[in-house]
């Protein structure tokens, strides 16, 4: 987890004492680590240098503003898939001609408001969606540039849910058909078809599907030339996976070997939409044991974070680490595999509050034993944990916190019952 270890059988973020942060601000809380954001970001940036590649943050996989601000400092743009994520990547201090937007929906009113800021590039993946644009781009004058996204068909790569490049899903263009869509606007003087942009699903641990995945691009960018299209942009997505288990997930130069030599035949300018990869492994989820209980010949562990928190494991099956904040003498800390047989701990079910069979963040897990007030740290929560969050069951959402060092700051208050109902009140 890069810059959260444990030491003298302590979990610390950076140089903060997790527990520190309990104390301080409550939990359920998100934790995030600054310093693994930089290192994520920078290990892409010089993974890809030799091409000079525009990274674009994704915004839907955490769109707190402080930490959107850290990634704008550190050169990197946006990639957003709303209305609402372009206002909180320009809130971010994100600039439209480093933005990209992407989203098989895009409203009128969402173009409007992107073309009004100037946004870099339109990821397009309809036909209808690309006359939609040029309509819109008409009406204020403008010309918007655009990348269409072409679904490359490729064998499975991950969750059904997740996996974005097989035939049968909503996104992107059919590569049967592209050719026949991107004719139709030829001469079309309000959008301008710049760009090749392909997302093949996420996480994805292995880097064959971008040597895959780039071929095809190459024989697109080819013949769309051919057709009249002045093609300078590769948008390869993001996509890249992390470790959620233990080392299971390539380095940044594995991924970059596959794409690089691509782009460079190309010779188009590089776009990535990584989020998961910067994000995910920097923030873990801090929870307080509630009960514990014994049911059916199972025990369970009842905490104070739930699937309003963190729906991945309900909505993915996904894997979290889940250990101790300060694991009990003769245990380890934390294991290399959480599923082999480790002394001192017993399976249970690590469940929260909300009132569904489908509430847990782990199940069948080996922990050590707990008591009501233990701390458990969630790891790999930083992608897709507060951005999926949610008030089902009244539930408040959590807190954020931002480690920098020995230094920490709130970076999202926690919501209070008012919040709950104050857009209800003001109507």
């Amino acid at each position: 987890m890069d810059h959260f270890s444990y030491r003298a059988r302590a979990l610390f973020c950076e140089d903060v004492p997790v527990r520190q942060l309990a104390e301080t601000y409550g939990t359920p809380l998100f934790v995030y680590s600054e310093a693994t954001l930089l290192h994520h970001l920078s290990q892409l940036q010089k993974a890809f240098a030799a091409v000079e590649p525009l990274i674009c943050y994704s915004v839907k996989t955490n769109g707190n503003i402080h930490l959107g601000r850290v990634m704008a400092e550190a050169g990197a743009g946006f990639d957003v898939t709303s209305g609402g994520e372009l206002y909180r990547a320009l809130s971010a201090g994100g600039i439209g001609d480093k933005i990209v937007f992407a989203g098989v929906g895009k409203t009128d009113a969402e173009l409007r408001y992107a073309l009004d800021t100037g946004v870099f590039l339109y990821n397009v993946e309809s036909e209808a969606e690309l006359y939609a644009l040029a309509d819109v781009a008409k009406s204020v004058g403008r010309v918007a540039q655009a990348a269409l996204r072409v679904n490359p068909d490729l064998p499975p790569k991950t969750h059904v849910k997740t996996d974005t490049s097989v035939k049968g899903v909503k996104f992107g263009l059919d590569i049967d058909t592209i050719l026949d869509v991107a004719q139709g606007v030829v001469d079309n003087p309000h959008v301008r078809v710049v760009g090749l942009h392909m997302h093949l699903g996420s996480p994805i641990l292995s880097a064959q599907p971008y040597r895959d995945g780039a071929a095809k691009g190459l024989v697109l960018i080819d013949q769309l030339r051919k057709q009249g299209h002045p093609i300078t942009v590769l948008n390869m997505g993001g996509g890249f996976g992390i470790h959620y288990r233990k080392q299971e997930a390539l380095p940044a130069t594995a991924f970059a070997a596959e794409i690089v030599p691509a782009v460079q035949k190309s010779g188009c300018r590089l776009v990535l939409e990584p989020g998961r990869f910067i994000v995910g492994n920097a923030g873990l989820l801090l929870s307080r044991v509630i009960y514990t209980k014994e049911s059916g010949g199972k025990r369970f562990v009842i905490q104070d974070a739930a699937m309003n928190d963190l729906i991945r494991p309900t909505l993915y099956d996904s894997f979290h680490r889940i250990w101790p904040v300060e694991p009990p003498q003769g245990v380890p800390a934390p294991p290399e595999d959480y599923e082999a047989d480790i002394p001192g701990t017993v399976k249970c079910d690590v469940v929260g509050p909300v009132c569904e069979s489908g509430d847990f963040l782990a199940k069948d897990r080996r922990l050590p034993p707990l008591a009501r007030g233990d701390l458990l740290a969630t790891f790999s929560a930083g992608a897709y944990g507060m951005a999926m969050s949610s008030n089902y069951n009244a539930r408040l959402r959590a807190a954020e916190v931002l480690v920098d060092g020995d230094r920490h700051r709130l970076i999202r208050r926690r919501e209070t019952y008012v919040d709950l109902v104050r857009a209800e009140l003001e109507v």
